[in-house]
């Protein structure tokens, strides 16, 4: 199993970070290969991938919400990867986000990949992706705000 952690620092407060993060159809905007995510509930999301001319859809589970502080996910079919994001003040209008993901690479393909960076290096793209998104486009300015809280299952 791999695992990437890669963390940006957003010249916005926690609560427009966090607020943008939650809108998760808005993803294909700053995620490379990612075509299409549709929140299915509030807690489920059906994603539609395409990384080197293989597509793939699965689904996903938020695991944890609490606002302000953290999303979990893990997928619930097909692709096997889990994460969290996780949001630090740093003050009034900085945010350092930091995703934590851990995936199963599937095919020789996608081990090569993992074992050359290639992962490691999306994921830093997407981060300073969503940098760009939240603080140019918009003016700091989130696209919406889901605020409900979902809580950590219990073993």
């Amino acid at each position: 199993m791999g695992t990437v952690t890669e963390h940006v620092d957003v010249a916005v407060p926690i609560r427009t970070a966090y607020n943008q993060w939650t809108q998760f159809e808005e993803f294909p905007r700053f995620m490379e290969g990612v075509t299409e995510i549709r929140q299915t509930s509030d807690t489920d999301t059906h994603w539609k991938t395409e990384i080197a001319g293989v597509k793939r859809e699965f689904d996903a589970k938020i695991t944890e919400q609490l606002p302000d502080e953290r999303v979990a996910w893990t997928s619930t079919g097909g692709v096997k990867q889990s994460g969290v994001i996780t949001f630090h003040r740093l003050d009034e209008t900085h945010t350092r986000v930091t995703a934590q993901m851990d995936f199963e690479p599937e095919g020789v393909a996608e081990q090569a990949g993992d074992k050359l960076g290639i992962i490691d290096r999306r994921v830093k793209g997407d981060m300073k992706r969503f940098k760009e998104f939240i603080e140019s486009d918009r003016a700091g300015v989130e696209t919406g705000a889901w605020r409900g809280e979902v809580d950590r299952p219990q073993p």
